[in-house]
C-alpha cells in the first residue's frame, strides 16, 4: 500500500510539472492569448481522479505562489494570485476536484468526462471572473465580458479534447497498472 501511495504521489508531481510546461505554451488568438494550462488541468483530473488530480493541481498552484515561475509567461509569486488573473489560477483547484469527484462517483467514460470537464470550465471562468471584478475593480458586465466570454468556446473545445484523450490515457494507464 505504501509503495502504491508513493507511486501516485510521484505521478501527481509529474502531472504538476506537465501543467507548468503547458502554461508556457501560448496560442495567440485575438483578442486574448490562450495557454494550454487549462487543458493540462482537465487532463490531469480526468486521468488521476479526485485525490491525486487535485493534489497535482494544488502542487502546481503552490509552486507558483512560492515564486517558482510556472505560471504563464514564466511568472510566479503571490502577487500573481492577488492580481486580476489570480482567481483563474485558484479556481483550477476546485475545478480539478470536481472533475475527479464526478468521475470517481459516476464512471470514467468519455460522455461523463465531457460533462465533468464542461462544468469545470464554468467553475474556472465564473470564479476567475468574480476575482477579476474584485481585483481590477470592474463592473460585473465588464468582468464577465472580458474575463469569461472570450474564453468560453475555446475552453469548451479544450474540455472535450481533454475528456476524450484523458479517458483513453487513463484506460491504458490502468490496464498497464501504472495508476
Amino acid at each position: 500500500m505504501r509503495n502504491e501511495r508513493l507511486k501516485m504521489m510521484i505521478v501527481a508531481a509529474l502531472f504538476a510539472a506537465i501543467i507548468a510546461v503547458a502554461a508556457q505554451i501560448m496560442i495567440n488568438i485575438p483578442p486574448v492569448p490562450f495557454t494550454l494550462m487549462t487543458i493540462a488541468v482537465m487532463l490531469t483530473a480526468t486521468i488521476l481522479g479526485a485525490k491525486y488530480g487535485t493534489l497535482a493541481v494544488t502542487v502546481y498552484v503552490l509552486m507558483g505562489i512560492i515564486g517558482i515561475p510556472v505560471f504563464a509567461g514564466m511568472k510566479g509569486g503571490f502577487g500573481i494570485i492577488l492580481g486580476p488573473t489570480g482567481g483563474y489560477l485558484v479556481a483550477i483547484i476546485p475545478a480539478a476536484l470536481f472533475v475527479g469527484w464526478y468521475l470517481d462517483t459516476f464512471q470514467y467514460s468519455k460522455v461523463q468526462a465531457i460533462i465533468a470537464n464542461i462544468i469545470a470550465v464554468f467553475i474556472i471562468l465564473i470564479l476567475g471572473s468574480i476575482w477579476l471584478k474584485v481585483a481590477a475593480e470592474l463592473p460585473w458586465n465588464a468582468a464577465f465580458k472580458g474575463g469569461m466570454l472570450p474564453f468560453v468556446l475555446p475552453d469548451l473545445a479544450k474540455a472535450v479534447v481533454a475528456a476524450v484523450i484523458g479517458i483513453i490515457i487513463r484506460t491504458r494507464l490502468v490496464a498497464a497498472k501504472l495508476i
